[in-house]
C-alpha cells in the first residue's frame, strides 16, 4: 500500500472513513475539509488508490522540566472495516513516524481506543486523564479573601490565561505547551461557556473555565475544564467560587492537576470517578527526546543500553546515556552491555511510569542474570508525566 500525507482532495473520504469508526456527525465540521497549520494528515492507499486508512500528527510540544520537547502526538487513526486486520495501522504509523522524525519531532503521545496495535508499534500505556465528578456543596466555603478580586473573563484575557497555565505547568513532564497554531483562539469569542478570574494587584493568580450544561434540577452539571492558582489563596478563591454554583447545578465535573494547588485545598475523598482516558507514550528520536528535555538538577550519571525499535531503525542500537546539571546527552557507542531495552520500555521510564527492576520482570527489559538494571532508572529522573488535554 501507499502512504502519503493527505491532499485536500482525498479530505471528503478521510472524513467519511472517521464518521464511521468514530460514529460522528454526518455533516463535516469546516476544519475537516480544509488543511489548517499545525498538523499533517496521512493516509493509506490501495494500488486502485482507494483511501484504507488515515492517521493525523498533531504539531504539538510538551513540558519537560521547564523546557519545551516537540512532539508527534497522534489522533484520528481509523481504518476502513475491510482492511481491518491487514497491517494498514501499522504501515500509517511507520509512515507518521518517519515523517515526524524528518520533521524534526522527539516524543509522542496518544489516547487509544484500545492498546495492542500501539503496543505493537511502540507505543506504551504511561498514564490516564482522569475526569472527576464531586457534589457542589461538599465544596469548603472559604471565607473571601480581600486582597484578590474575582472577576468574569473575556477574549483579552486569554493571553494572561496561557502565561498562568504555562506558570503552573512548564516545569513538570508531558503536559501540553498550549501554544501554536493549534492553540490559536479567535480573539472575539471564548472557547468555553465561562473565565473566571482570580486576581491580585491586576495580576492574574488563577482562573476556571468553565461550561455551564442544561437545566438546574438533581442532574445539572458545571463542566470545569480548567482550574489552576499560583497561591493558596487564588485556589481557595476559585473553590469558593466554584461552590456558589451548588444551588443549580448539583454536580462539579472537573480533571485535576495532581498535587497542583487546588488539590491541596479539594475534598478528594468525595469524588467520583466519571471517566478516565488512557493514554500513551512513545520515542520519535530518542536522542531528540533525551537533550531537548529538562532533568533534574540532583540527578546525575552514566548507564549504557541497547534499544530494540522495529518501527524507527534510527533508534536502534546501543547508547550511553550521561546526565548532569539539569540535561542529558545520548551517544552511540560500541560498548558492550547487557541491558537491552524495547522501546516501550524506553517510553515507561521517560515517562516515569516504573522502574527498571519492573519493566524486567514484564519482559521490556532483558538482562543477563548477573546484571543490575538499577541505573536505566537514571532515565526515569523526574517523576512521573501527566497529559490534561485531551486530543
Amino acid at each position: 500500500m501507499d502512504v502519503r500525507e493527505l491532499t485536500p482532495d482525498d479530505l471528503p473520504a478521510a472524513w467519511t472513513l472517521g464518521r464511521h469508526a468514530f460514529g460522528s456527525a454526518p455533516t463535516p465540521p469546516p476544519h475537516a475539509t480544509t488543511t489548517p497549520p499545525g498538523l499533517t494528515r496521512y493516509g493509506a492507499f490501495d494500488p486502485t488508490g482507494q483511501l484504507l486508512g488515515k492517521a493525523v500528527d498533531l504539531h504539538h510540544d510538551q513540558w519537560w522540566n521547564g523546557r519545551p520537547v516537540t512532539a508527534a502526538d497522534v489522533a484520528g487513526v481509523a481504518v476502513t472495516p475491510a482492511a481491518r486486520g491487514r497491517g494498514v495501522a501499522r504501515a500509517l504509523l511507520t509512515g507518521l513516524l518517519r515523517g515526524a522524525h524528518d520533521r524534526g519531532a522527539a516524543v509522542s503521545a496518544l489516547f487509544p481506543t484500545t492498546s495492542a496495535p500501539y503496543r505493537a508499534c511502540g507505543w506504551e500505556v504511561a498514564g490516564a486523564l482522569r475526569t472527576l465528578d464531586l457534589p457542589t456543596a461538599a465544596l469548603p466555603r472559604h471565607p473571601p479573601a480581600p486582597h484578590l478580586t474575582v472577576r468574569d473573563g473575556g477574549p483579552a484575557d486569554l493571553p494572561a490565561v496561557t502565561d498562568l497555565y504555562e506558570t503552573v505547568t512548564r516545569h513538570r513532564r508531558g503536559l501540553l505547551t498550549r501554544r501554536g497554531p493549534l492553540h490559536d483562539h479567535p480573539t472575539d469569542t471564548l472557547p468555553t461557556d465561562g473565565l473566571t478570574l482570580v486576581e491580585h494587584d491586576g495580576h492574574l493568580v488563577g482562573y476556571a473555565t468553565w461550561d455551564r450544561g442544561r437545566g438546574y434540577g438533581p442532574d445539572a452539571v458545571l463542566t470545569v475544564d480548567n482550574a489552576l492558582a499560583t497561591t493558596a489563596d487564588a485556589a481557595r478563591e476559585l473553590i469558593r467560587t466554584l461552590a456558589t454554583w451548588a444551588s443549580v447545578t448539583p454536580t462539579l465535573r472537573l480533571s485535576v492537576l495532581d498535587g497542583d494547588a487546588l488539590t491541596a485545598h479539594l475534598p478528594l475523598e468525595a469524588f467520583r470517578e466519571h471517566h478516565r482516558d488512557t493514554w500513551m507514550h512513545r520515542p520519535v528520536d530518542i536522542t531528540r527526546a533525551v537533550t531537548q528535555r529538562g532533568w533534574p538538577t540532583h540527578a546525575h550519571g552514566t548507564v549504557t543500553f541497547t534499544l530494540h525499535d522495529q518501527l524507527a531503525d534510527w533508534n536502534t542500537g546501543t547508547w550511553r546515556l550521561d546526565v548532569a546539571a539539569g540535561a542529558a546527552e545520548l551517544h552511540r557507542t560500541t560498548t558492550d552491555t547487557p541491558l537491552h531495552l524495547t522501546v516501550r520500555g524506553f517510553a515507561q521510564l521517560y515517562t516515569g511510569t516504573t522502574d527498571a527492576e519492573t519493566l524486567r520482570h514484564a519482559g521490556q527489559l532483558h538482562t543477563t542474570a548477573s546484571a543490575d538494571p538499577r541505573p536505566l532508572d537514571l532515565l526515569a529522573a523526574g517523576g512521573p508525566a501527566h497529559l490534561h488535554d485531551y486530543f
